[in-house]
């Protein structure tokens, strides 16, 4: 799920690199000083954020990564992230995801990234 993540990322496609989040007004995406609740925001965080005019996605690596199964259907899953942009500049930080077994498939529903850009 994470690599279909990454590799979405990395094609610009920001649409499908968010299936991999719950589409629900439940879901909760943490990041630094900040919290978007539900799917709609945390969608138009991210294009506000990588998207908008003068913005650009990068290139996204996943580092550190670890899974542990929590229950079944519920797993955590937490490492590093790494971006880089074309002018030479990137971004990097950590991250904690709560990870859920959906009728769709494995969802993030709960997401703690801190950048130490």
């Amino acid at each position: 799920m994470l690599d279909a993540q990454r590799e979405a990322w990395n094609r610009g496609d920001l649409d499908t690199f968010l299936e991999t989040y719950w589409k629900s007004p439940e879901l909760v995406f943490q990041s630094n000083a900040s919290i978007a609740r539900g799917f709609e925001a945390t969608r138009e965080r991210y294009r506000r954020r990588y998207q908008s005019e003068g913005r650009e996605m990068g290139r996204l690596a996943f580092e550190d990564l670890e899974v542990e199964s929590l229950a079944p259907g519920l797993a955590l899953a937490r490492g590093a992230f790494r971006l880089a942009f074309r002018d030479g500049k990137g971004a990097h930080g950590r991250f904690t995801l709560l990870l859920r077994q959906r009728p769709e498939g494995w969802r993030i529903v709960y997401d703690h990234s801190s950048s130490g850009e």
